[in-house]
């Protein structure tokens, strides 16, 4: 499981994360929601220490660190748990997408080169970009080089996948194609935490959903409990402001352009 206590970050003055805590069982999908600027992204990045906490204890897939008496192996072993899918891709330019894919199996997990290939190949196969495999990212779409993402995140078999508003950096043409690889994978009980500003992908993706407001967690439970009946005043406002901006239909939970 993933078990965060008493989370805080702060930016010289700027406390951005104020004591969080939350589980998330196994083989869960937890939607990460909120406005701008809450925290959320950086609750990520604390999560893998791309970002060094202040104080707390972290618990994922059986790894465990107290932030204050942290040391580099222990953080070695706790990054071992999770990949990162980024907003901007984070793609190697220099490397096609097979090396892209196969460069951390080589490098991490001495995997010989031949046996690396093959295992990025099936995982370009499973995000549908196969036929790319010898082309650069300067060459691919958003949506190609977020697939390509999601596959190398996948390559070294984390306990979790933490995805950090994989469409923000999205054209609206492409956002589907990426939900759709995420949902394929979320039906295979890979335990993920996805950042989104797709209110109607978390509520159809989501086993739970926490909602972020100025560096604290105001709300969190199901879906349903969160969307339907939230019992925060701060997270009525959101979803009412979200869905007035955005002219959602209650019976609708995914963008233009996706397809189940």
């Amino acid at each position: 499981m993933i078990k965060v206590s008493n989370l805080r970050k702060s930016f010289k003055d700027n406390l951005v994360l104020k004591d969080i805590s939350f589980d998330v069982n196994e083989g869960d999908v937890v939607a990460i929601i909120g406005p701008s600027g809450s925290g959320k992204s950086t609750l990520l990045r604390c999560l893998n220490f791309l970002e060094k906490p202040d104080a707390g204890y972290i618990e994922i897939g059986g790894e465990s660190v107290d932030v204050k008496r942290v040391n580099r192996a222990a953080v070695n072993k706790l990054r071992m748990q999770t990949s990162m899918v980024f907003q901007h891709y984070n793609l190697f330019k220099n490397k096609t997408v097979l090396e892209n894919v196969s460069h951390a199996l080589v490098v991490t997990k001495k995997m010989d080169r031949a046996h690396a290939k093959q295992k990025g190949r099936d995982l370009l196969n499973q995000v549908g970009i196969l036929e790319k495999e010898n082309h650069y990212p300067i060459s691919l779409s958003g949506g190609q080089q977020q697939r390509v993402g999601i596959a190398r995140a996948l390559a070294v078999n984390p306990y979790a996948i933490l995805f950090d508003e994989p469409t923000s950096s999205l054209d609206p043409e492409w956002v589907g194609e990426v939900l759709r690889v995420i949902s394929k994978i979320a039906k295979n009980n890979k335990t993920m935490l996805i950042v989104t500003h797709e209110m109607n992908f978390a509520r159809e993706i989501a086993d739970k959903v926490i909602f972020m407001a100025d560096g604290v967690i105001v709300e969190q439970g199901t879906p349903q409990e969160v969307f339907d009946n939230p019992k925060q005043e701060r997270t009525k406002k959101f979803l009412e402001n979200f869905n007035r901006n955005n002219d959602i239909k209650e019976d609708s939970f995914y963008p233009a352009g996706y397809v189940k």
